[in-house]
């Protein structure tokens, strides 16, 4: 593996942990909404698994393809449902 490899694999890392705080960050700033400690770390670990389905190699019949258009259609599930508990005052249940 070349030091490019590493490199842009380590550079997606950083933008994705990045995205995942600023995207965290968003859905709960200056709200008065219940702490969404689930919700948010659930939606770390997505991006956490986003990241290393990038990092898989491509030959997977379609399915890793599919997975990762899984998980980015999760995430945006995850923000509608921080979302909608902050507008609504909800920070229990499911």
């Amino acid at each position: 593996m070349s030091e490019m490899d590493t490199s842009r694999r380590d550079v997606l890392r950083l933008a994705l942990t990045g995205a995942a705080a600023a995207s965290v960050l968003t859905a709960t700033a200056g709200t008065a909404g219940a702490y969404q400690g689930n919700m948010e770390r659930a939606l770390s670990s997505l991006y956490d698994a986003l990241a290393s389905l990038r990092e898989a190699s491509s030959n997977k019949g379609g399915h890793r393809v599919n997975a990762m258009n899984l998980i980015e259609q999760a995430i945006s599930e995850v923000n509608a449902g921080i979302e909608f508990a902050d507008d609504h005052g909800g920070g229990g249940g499911g």
